[in-house]
C-alpha cells in the first residue's frame, strides 16, 4: 500500500489530519510567504509554488512510504463553514521523533494547532512506533511554546546553538512528550493578565518596549540597586529578557508585567511575581523597578497595589502570601512597599549586593491574604 493510502485520517470531530490534496497548494503558499512564518521557520525564503507541490507530492509520499517522515495537512473549518486547509502538522523519525507545525493565517487563536498536535502525536506513540516526540522552537516564538505547553509537552529549557535556519544558527526552547504523558497542561501558565489602575496599564512586554527597557537598566541608579544587571545593557539583552518572563510563564515560575502609561502606552517600568513554584505553591516574590522619568510621581504604589490585588484574588494568581525585599539605603522602595500595605518582618544584614561592589542591609516585607 502507498501513498496516500499510507496516511491514516485522524479526527477529533473538530480538526481532520488526512493526506495533502491539489487544492491544498495555493493556501500553504500563501501560509509559507506569511511574514510570521518567515520569521519563526526555516521555511526558503522567497518561496515557490513549486516548493509547495514537491513537498505536498514527493517529500510527504516519501516519508509516509519509507516511514522516516510522516506528515498531514490539517483541516477545519472557517467562520463561514467552510472546511478548508489549515497547515500542516510532521512528525519526522522514529522511534525518536520531532515534531514539527504551523497554520495559515486564518486558522491562527482558534486552537487548532493544539488539537492537531494531539492527534498526531497520539498516532504516532500508538501506531507510528514512535517513542518520544521532541518539539523545538525559536526562542522568542511564543505560539509554539503555547502548543506545547497546552498539549502536555514537559518543558525543557533554552538549548544554545541547537538549530541551524537560512545559514543562521539560532538558540532553541525545547520540550518532550512520551508515551503515558496526558496531552494537557501540566502547569497553569502565569499570564500576563492586563491589569488596568486610575494612571496606568499592565501588560505584556512588546517590541516597541525595548528602547526604554535599555534606558531603564542602563541608569545608573538602577545598577546600583539592581547590581544582578548586564553592563552594558544592549537591545539583545532586553530582548533576551522579554523571552525569558514568556518562558517563566510557560513553567508558571513568574508572571511578569510591563508598567504602561493608560493613555500613552509608554513604558514606566516592570513589575513581576517571582518564585510562583517555591515551596507550598501559593507563595509569590514580588520585584518592579521604574524607568528614571516616572519616578517621584507614585507610579509603582499604584502598580504594586494592582498587581498585589490580582495575585491574591483565587480567580487571579490565588497566592496565600507575597514577600518583598528592598535595600536599607534605598528608601524609595521601602516607601512603596509600606504604602501598597507591606509589613516589616525582619532585616538581614549585608544580603544585599550592590553595584558598587558593597553589601547592603535588606528588609523583608510581606503580605498575608
Amino acid at each position: 500500500m502507498r501513498w496516500p493510502l499510507t496516511v491514516p485520517v485522524l479526527s477529533d470531530g473538530v480538526v481532520t489530519l488526512r493526506a495533502h490534496v491539489p487544492d491544498d497548494i495555493d493556501p500553504m503558499v500563501e501560509m509559507a510567504v506569511d511574514p510570521g512564518m518567515v520569521r519563526w521557520t526555516a521555511i526558503p525564503s522567497p518561496y515557490t509554488r513549486a516548493m509547495s507541490e514537491q513537498f505536498a507530492f514527493t517529500v510527504m509520499p516519501r516519508g509516509w512510504d519509507d516511514g522516516t517522515h510522516r506528515g498531514w495537512a490539517i483541516e477545519a473549518t472557517d467562520d463561514d463553514g467552510r472546511s478548508r486547509f489549515a497547515g500542516n502538522v510532521d512528525v519526522r523519525h522514529k522511534p525518536i521523533a520531532d515534531i514539527g507545525f504551523a497554520l495559515h493565517p486564518w486558522a491562527r487563536g482558534r486552537g487548532i494547532m493544539a488539537r492537531a498536535v494531539r492527534l498526531a502525536v497520539d498516532w504516532s506513540l500508538t501506531e507510528g512506533h514512535v517513542e518520544i516526540v521532541h518539539w523545538r522552537a525559536h526562542v522568542g516564538n511564543e505560539a509554539s511554546l503555547r502548543v506545547a505547553h497546552s498539549t502536555g509537552f514537559t518543558l525543557h529549557g533554552l538549548t544554545p546553538g541547537l538549530l541551524l535556519e537560512r545559514g543562521r544558527v539560532l538558540d532553541a526552547w525545547t520540550g518532550s512528550f512520551r508515551f503515558g504523558d496526558a496531552p494537557f497542561p501540566r502547569g497553569a501558565w502565569a499570564e500576563s493578565t492586563v491589569l488596568e489602575s486610575d494612571r496606568l496599564r499592565l501588560r505584556p512586554f512588546t517590541e516597541a518596549d525595548i528602547p526604554r527597557l535599555v534606558e531603564a537598566c542602563n541608569d545608573p541608579i538602577s545598577r546600583h540597586f539592581l547590581a544582578a544587571l548586564p553592563r552594558p545593557y544592549t537591545p539583545a539583552t532586553a530582548r533576551a529578557y522579554l523571552d525569558d518572563c514568556v518562558w517563566q510563564a510557560a513553567t508558571g515560575a513568574k508572571a511578569t508585567w510591563a508598567i504602561a502609561d493608560r493613555h500613552t502606552d509608554e513604558l514606566l517600568g516592570n513589575i513581576a511575581v517571582m518564585d510562583l513554584l517555591g515551596v507550598g505553591g501559593d507563595h509569590g516574590e514580588i520585584g518592579y523597578w521604574l524607568h528614571p522619568d516616572a519616578r517621584g510621581r507614585g507610579v509603582m504604589t499604584e502598580a504594586l497595589r494592582t498587581v498585589v490585588r490580582h495575585a491574591l484574588d483565587p480567580d487571579g494568581l490565588d497566592r496565600r502570601r507575597l514577600a518583598l525585599h528592598a535595600a536599607v539605603d534605598n528608601p524609595a522602595s521601602n516607601v512603596v512597599a509600606v504604602h501598597a500595605g507591606f509589613r516589616l518582618f525582619g532585616t538581614q544584614r549585608a544580603a544585599e549586593p550592590l553595584g558598587d561592589g558593597s553589601f547592603d542591609d535588606l528588609n523583608g516585607y510581606e503580605i498575608i491574604r
